[in-house]
């Protein structure tokens, strides 16, 4: 009969599918090749269920996806929530009316997708005060959208320290920013979640003293699965640091230098039971066909990844 089919060898038969497809590079089917999990196996003692799902970011892969291929094309994989990021082919944004926010909700409820959130482009990093308020007033803009969607939050970020100004300044700025749109989406019902994003401000404690900041039990942040968050090889320490704040999550190349099995272990111990988003890279040129078997190999990858 076939070989065996256990963990390892699920998941190097799914990253030789993907480098067959130009998906993945030599050296992620390598590391593929010689990943181990011993901290999985100690966690699987403690937790015996997968608490988070697995959803999709319209950046990158579904950026040019329209929202009936967005519906068709996660149904045929079982993904069970989207974030639209704003400018997209979805044309999920605030200047559609009230009856499309309707139809939309309608749609995708009836398709059994969440709307977990929408994701924008709303920064608060910069040096002119009159773009941090337009920034502001965008992200409200959003977040009544997000609303009338039924959203669960309202992605923004950070988009770097700037130069010649004062860090202190910048990050203090930033929090109160997010203070003022947290006071917005309590009223609305929303959340919002701050991107661990940009040059220097992805430094998870800077992310800290930014929601320190903002101290508003409405702002989370949006977990970005960024190098910036290892140390020494782990995730462990900023995860710690920030984990009573992490109320969404990206996610992207599964096999990377990046160490995911540690963090949906991570995830799971600490009880999160929302949504990982896939964010990875689009595929050009690809045909409908192997879109969706890119999106089955990537979940494949996911389930056994983030297995207790």
């Amino acid at each position: 009969m076939g070989k065996k089919i256990n963990r390892r060898n699920l998941l190097r038969q799914s990253a030789v599918a993907m480098a067959a497809g130009g998906i993945l590079d030599g050296a992620s089917l390598a590391q593929a090749k010689d990943d181990d999990e011993p901290a999985t196996k100690s966690i699987s003692k403690t937790v015996k269920k997968r608490r988070f799902k697995l959803g999709l970011v319209t950046y990158n892969l579904a950026r040019d996806w329209d929202q009936a291929t967005i519906i068709e094309r996660c149904k045929a994989v079982g993904i069970t929530a989207v974030e639209f990021r704003s400018t997209h082919k979805h044309g999920v944004e605030p200047t559609i009316s009230k009856m499309q926010r309707m139809a939309v909700k309608k749609s995708f409820t009836d398709a059994g997708l969440v709307i977990w959130g929408l994701g924008t482009a709303c920064g608060f990093h910069y040096p002119d005060a009159t773009l941090v308020a337009k920034n502001i007033e965008e992200a409200k803009r959003f977040i009544d959208l997000a609303k009338d969607l039924g959203a669960k939050g309202v992605k923004v970020r950070p988009n770097g320290l700037p130069k010649d100004v004062n860090e202190d300044k910048t990050l203090d700025q930033i929090g109160r920013s997010l203070r003022t749109c947290g006071q917005a989406a309590a009223d609305a019902g929303v959340e919002i979640w701050c991107e661990v994003h940009g040059s220097g401000t992805c430094h998870p404690p800077r992310m800290r003293r930014i929601t320190d900041i903002a101290d508003h039990p409405k702002v989370g942040i949006c977990w970005n699965s960024n190098s910036a968050d290892i140390k020494n090889g782990s995730v462990k320490e900023y995860f710690n640091l920030l984990r009573d704040r992490i109320w969404s999550v990206h996610i992207n190349r599964l096999i990377s230098d990046y160490p995911y099995r540690e963090l949906f272990s991570l995830l799971n111990l600490s009880g999160y039971d929302r949504y990982t988003l896939i964010e990875a890279p689009g595929l050009e040129n690809a045909s409908p066909n192997d879109t969706i078997r890119f999106m089955r190999y990537y979940k494949a990858l996911w389930e056994e990844l983030s297995r207790p």
